[in-house]
């Protein structure tokens, strides 16, 4: 087993063992905690493949001049945008519902 794949192994079982414990606390906050877990969640998704892009630009860069034209580099680059896509729609549905009750406290003020 080369190093790449003993680090990504360790990693990904830290992650795992991470995320299990973290589910279990979250199920006793409620929704907000669920949210905060989900968003715990993909960043930690973001964070394996930016891990796993780095070992294959690694990689391939001994190999070929420019390894971001390797077709896997290209899957986990697109893996990551939409990681990133589904972060921000989650962000901005709590954006939203914060912003919801700061209006709601000032139309009960007047």
């Amino acid at each position: 087993m080369d190093l790449w794949e003993k680090v990504k192994r360790d990693v990904q079982k830290g992650v795992k063992e991470g995320i299990a414990a973290i589910k279990e606390k979250a199920e006793e906050l409620g929704e907000e905690g669920k949210k905060r877990i989900r968003l715990f969640e993909l960043k930690t998704k973001i964070q394996a493949e930016f891990t796993e892009l780095g070992g294959k630009v690694y990689a391939r860069s001994a190999k070929v001049k420019n390894p971001m034209l390797d077709k896997k580099v290209k899957a986990i680059t697109n893996r990551i945008k939409k990681l990133e896509a589904q972060i921000a729609k989650l962000e901005g549905k709590q954006k939203t519902t914060t912003k919801k009750k700061a209006v709601k406290k000032k139309v009960v003020k007047k």
